[in-house]
């Protein structure tokens, strides 16, 4: 498996992140064969929340895996933490408390990564400070980032956070890429040139925060995938061409799409099918050219000024 450093720092994670979020609507043997795809591929970055199952995929992933000391260092484990029922919550107490939870769940000493989950208007920045300096120091967490944030709350929290925020959960896939068409549009009156989200494609290129691109596969919000799907008919037929070029199938052109954006973006996969998590890792190994990339982009409905 092919590996980038997450943000700025040292640290080699493959280029495709393992979804845990729906491990817990499969049975025990088929999530053990589902992570055990993934190792074999060395794909062994697997991202978690803790409203997961509501907790119940952490536990699930950790006895599934059969957690000790050996398999943990063989294993980079990213959780996320600030969604409560109805509400967010970036209190110190609150990050804190979900931490040694998520921990308990996993059955581990230690969290790789720990990303704050959805943006908290009533956030502190010198809580969220003070809730990562113990989590660092206590050797809980080695590393910090963030999801679904725009430049200006990332700049709010670096006032007061002192560790690198490495990375940046945030939707993308071919439908859904207005992070990427607005800046065709710039000083354009259609829609595709409204800024939606400040700028954080370009921000996250210039402070080197990796992004990591959830529901790859999803158009709208969670409306359904776009593969095989009559709504696309034009898409489906350009990635199904492109697809049979590389011998590949067309789940591996999706997430190749991803993949080929110089950002050096780490897709973050959400299947829970075996043969379908393979596919999506083999997209390491496939470099669509440029006019294939502009060509599903097209295809998807977008349109160049």
């Amino acid at each position: 498996m092919r590996t980038i450093k997450l943000g700025t720092s040292d640290l080699d994670v493959p280029v495709v992140a393992v979804g845990m979020m729906r491990i817990n609507t499969i049975s025990r043997p088929e999530v053990e064969t589902l992570i055990g795809t993934a190792m074999d591929h060395g794909a062994n970055f697997f991202d978690h929340a803790d409203i997961y199952g509501k907790g119940a995929c952490e536990e699930i992933f950790a006895d599934a895996v059969g957690m000790n000391s050996s398999v943990r260092e063989g294993m980079i484990l990213q959780s996320k933490c600030g969604i409560r029922d109805g509400m967010f919550d970036f209190s110190r107490e609150h990050i804190l408390a979900s931490v040694d939870g998520i921990l308990k769940r996993l059955k581990t000493e230690y969290l790789d990564i720990l990303l704050l989950h959805r943006p908290d208007a009533l956030v502190e920045p010198d809580e969220v400070a003070a809730a990562f300096d113990q989590l660092e120091q206590e050797g809980k967490v080695r590393y910090f980032g963030v999801s679904n944030q725009q430049p200006r709350q990332i700049e709010l929290l670096k006032k007061s956070v002192r560790q690198p925020l490495l990375a940046n959960q945030l939707q993308l896939s071919i439908t859904n890429a207005n992070m990427i068409t607005q800046g065709f549009n710039v000083n354009m009156e259609n829609d595709e040139a409204v800024n939606r989200d400040g700028g954080i494609l370009d921000y996250c290129r210039l402070h080197d925060i990796t992004i990591q691109p959830w529901s790859p596969f999803q158009f709208g919000f969670f409306e359904g995938v776009f593969l095989d799907n009559p709504k696309f008919p034009e898409l489906n037929a350009k990635v199904n061409e492109i697809a049979a070029k590389y011998g590949v199938s067309n789940t591996t052109i999706a997430i190749a799409w991803i993949l080929r954006h110089p950002a050096k973006m780490q897709p973050v996969t959400g299947t829970t099918t075996p043969q379908r998590l393979a596919d999506c890792l083999k997209a390491a190994d496939v470099h669509l050219t440029r006019e294939e990339w502009y060509a599903i982009l097209l295809a998807a409905g977008n349109t160049l000024p």
